[in-house]
């Protein structure tokens, strides 16, 4: 978890309050038990969003709110849009499961297409019509689906049958299976988070164009065949430092738009550290009036109210992404022990902090408040969050000795459990006593770890994130202008370049849930800044937690990213043009994050 350790290891409501190439085969038909889909025409008064959606509310003809944001880079590129490279069903990221392609089954979608949806479908379809209709004008109606006829967008009621399935399995809570052919477009999954998954497919199938906010004159095929898809692991997640620096609502929830167009499900949100807290506890008000005052360098601090927190959940729940909470203790908590010095080991209150070292701050574990605190805090918290986890943090205590940190962790993690909540923890909580379903968030830099093994023997399953491989906060290269370097350069092909499954020696494949890729914010302080760490390795560690293992291939999947640039060149996303991914020409040159025109914090949709 630490971005700055001692020592490098080897191997409408409120927005923010402030203080004033897959294996291919034969796949056949398939007719699911329900039915719906997208071709024939009726105006539709578009998506019904949260407050700060977007896209969720773009028109026929309307730019959506999105616009501004991408202006410049959309007025560049118009003249190479309308003429994008077509896109081939194998270029999807993640790479999907399976896929068929069938060239002479193209589909073009057309100003008289619906889609035509089953009731339980019809939201993910309202989100599928405001993606497309800025980019092509048209009106792109939503319509219950009618007995019979070609459904293009489906959902069925049920887990697929049999028939058709790779190895005779089911598609599970987050597959979909995409059928192009001439006539239209269907999607069928079991969940509508499979159906969401697969929207996003289908949106990449389309050009390039597709993520302008205002309208192009292009041909919008999509080609033909079949993709069958399902997730590698359950768990697929990104980390948000709000701490460090504060990041308004409108950027978290422009994060969330990030993580679902790549089928992350999670976003990890680090809510309290040494220079802020970022959250208000109505019982220990002080805490985000005082504590949240901070932030690194002496920034502007800032903190969520709970209204403003529970529009990230419901806005990110809407994309199928969970939230998780992070309350760092009994380390990282110098702006707690600011707002309430009772919770210090000497009852006096230590000075603000706004630099970056780690390791010197701790509530005291012998004193009976400091639980009275925690069950408090979690309690709050744990209201707020209707996901299924919450994150104790437990890395970097290392004034607290060892029998009294494990004391703490082991009465914490109990806190947690009576809320109704799994406990995460970073890997340090691994010689503590193990609660139901706990889970270890591993971000070592040496897969030889005894003591996380095991952990995991006793019970605890595993989140990857080691430090050199997806700790998104470090530079790509020496001459990168902001980040880290403590766990060494992170490129894209080390990004991509390893396996969640065999990483930790001595834990096997099933006790590992799933993949994060951690953004630690001391150097980063806008979003601009934070789409550029992210953007292109983000991608790179979703296909890990996404996609087989025998999909992944260097040479090919930095052949399919080098396709994702001009959409984001389209929809005004900063990143890095990293030279080792063959762009092509619509990229911009490398440029510095701060220095890209009209970037705002517009939530993309």
């Amino acid at each position: 978890m630490p971005t700055t350790p001692t020592a490098p290891e080897t191997g409408p409501e409120p927005t923010a309050t402030r203080p004033a190439s897959t294996p291919s085969g034969d796949v056949p038909p398939m007719s699911p038990p329900g039915a719906a889909s997208l071709a024939g025409a009726v105006p539709s008064a578009g998506a019904g969003a949260p407050a700060g959606a977007a896209a969720d509310a773009g028109l026929p003809g309307v730019p959506a709110p999105a616009a501004e944001l991408a202006r410049v880079a959309a007025s560049r590129a118009d003249g190479a849009l309308a003429t994008a490279a077509p896109v081939r069903l194998d270029d999807v990221v993640p790479a999907p499961e399976r896929v068929v392609p069938d060239p002479a089954s193209d589909f073009t979608l057309s100003a008289d297409a619906v889609l035509r949806v089953s009731p339980a479908g019809r939201d993910v379809a309202e989100q599928l019509a405001a993606w497309l209709r800025p980019a092509t004008g048209f009106p792109l109606p939503v319509a219950d689906a009618p007995e019979g006829g070609l459904p293009t967008l489906t959902l069925s009621p049920a887990a697929l049958a049999r028939s058709g399935e790779p190895d005779g399995t089911r598609l599970g809570d987050e597959g979909y299976r995409l059928d192009v052919t001439a006539g239209g477009v269907r999607i069928t999954a079991a969940t509508p988070a499979g159906l969401f998954h697969g929207a996003q497919t289908l949106r990449q199938l389309l050009p390039a164009p597709i993520e302008s906010p205002t309208v192009v004159a292009a041909r919008w095929a999509v080609p033909g065949g079949t993709i069958v898809d399902r997730p590698r692991f359950p768990y697929r997640s990104a980390m948000l430092d709000v701490a460090r620096h504060f990041f308004a609502v409108e950027d978290v929830l422009r994060v969330v738009d990030h993580l679902a167009r790549y089928k992350l499900n999670h976003l990890h949100l680090h809510l309290t550290d040494d220079q802020g807290w970022r959250i208000a506890v109505d019982s220990w008000p002080r805490l985000a009036e005082v504590g949240g005052a901070t932030a690194v360098g002496g920034g502007q601090g800032g903190w969520y109210t709970h209204a403003d927190y529970r529009r990230i959940v419901a806005y990110a729940a809407r994309r199928h992404v969970t939230v998780v909470p992070e309350i760092d203790l009994p380390g990282h908590t110098n702006a707690a022990l600011v707002a309430y010095p009772e919770l210090a080991p000497g009852k006096i209150a230590p000075p603000p902090y706004t630099g970056t070292e780690v390791g010197f701050s701790y509530v005291d574990p012998a004193d009976e408040r400091t639980y009275d605190f925690v069950a408090d805090v979690v309690g709050e918290v744990a209201a707020l969050t209707p996901g299924p986890w919450l994150h104790l943090g437990g890395d970097e205590a290392f004034k607290v000795p060892a029998d009294s940190y494990r004391t703490f962790v082991d009465r914490a993690q109990r806190l947690v459990a009576v809320t109704g909540k799994t406990v995460v923890g970073w890997h340090q909580l691994a010689p503590a006593e193990h609660v139901d379903g706990r889970v270890l968030q591993w971000w070592g830099t040496n897969g030889d770890d005894p003591e996380t093994a095991d952990a995991v023997r006793r019970g605890a399953r595993l989140i990857l994130s080691p430090g050199n491989r997806a700790y998104l906060d470090m530079k790509y290269a020496q001459d990168t202008p902001i980040g880290n370097d403590w766990a060494g350069l992170i490129d894209v092909r080390r990004a991509y370049e390893w396996d969640p499954a065999t990483h930790v020696r001595g834990v096997p494949a099933e006790a590992v849930l799933g993949v994060e890729a951690p953004l630690w914010t001391e150097s980063v302080t806008t979003i601009a800044e934070a789409e550029f760490m992210l953007f292109p390795r983000l991608p790179a560690v979703a296909e890990l937690g996404w996609s087989p293992r025998e999909t992944h291939d260097w040479p090919r999947f930095r052949s399919r990213l080098a396709g994702q640039g001009p959409r984001w060149t389209t929809a005004g996303i900063t990143f890095h043009p990293s030279p080792e991914i063959p762009w092509p020409v619509t990229v911009p040159p490398q440029h510095r994050p701060t220095d890209r025109p009209g970037h705002d914090r517009t939530p993309l949709g």
